[in-house]
């Protein structure tokens, strides 16, 4: 008996780049928008940041040697957007992010957000980029210690001991006021 092209299984097929980039970007732009407005204290320049780096992630998709880290690319992605964007303005004399200004926050957002938290997010972006990195990765994107060695590039050794040294200079600086 002769197979028909009815009688065979459908070959599994990946979706398409298209397709993958707007479903990892449905589930987690927003959590990625909160890291870096962490970051950079500014929100236009956090969507630019996560922006891009979905498109990098379209752009490079066929490249990805393994499709289901496209979120950890995705993530590292947009530290290394937040670190240039931190660059270009300490060149350029552009808004310090540990200077963030409340008062250009709207009305809704600094009624969302208590003075505590104000205080406390104040007091991350005067912390060094790398323990800043670390501590909103760790947070606010509650990821374990492999997570965020593989985002920030970094080894897990190197994630606890930034993460214990900023929490400890995060504690003196909260402690100060």
């Amino acid at each position: 008996m002769k197979a028909n092209a009815t009688d065979r299984p459908a070959p599994a097929t990946e979706p398409a780049p298209a397709d993958a980039v707007t479903e990892l970007y449905r589930a987690h732009a927003l959590g990625l928008i909160r890291l870096a407005v962490v970051m950079l204290g500014d929100r236009p320049a956090a969507e630019d940041a996560v922006q891009e780096a979905f498109c990098g992630l379209y752009r490079r998709w066929h490249s990805l040697a393994d499709p289901a880290k496209a979120l950890s690319y995705a993530r590292s992605s947009v530290i290394n957007n937040c670190r240039t964007a931190l660059r270009r303005r300490s060149r350029h004399g552009g808004p310090d992010p540990s200077a963030a200004d409340p008062l250009g926050e709207s009305a809704e957002a600094l009624a969302l957000i208590g003075e505590e938290h104000r205080e406390v997010l104040a007091a991350i972006r005067r912390l060094p980029a790398r323990q800043r990195e670390a501590l909103v990765l760790r947070f606010y994107l509650d990821l374990d210690e492999g997570e965020i060695a593989a985002s920030m590039r970094i080894s897990r050794g190197t994630v606890k001991s930034t993460t214990s040294r900023a929490l400890a200079a995060l504690g003196r600086m909260l402690g100060e006021q």
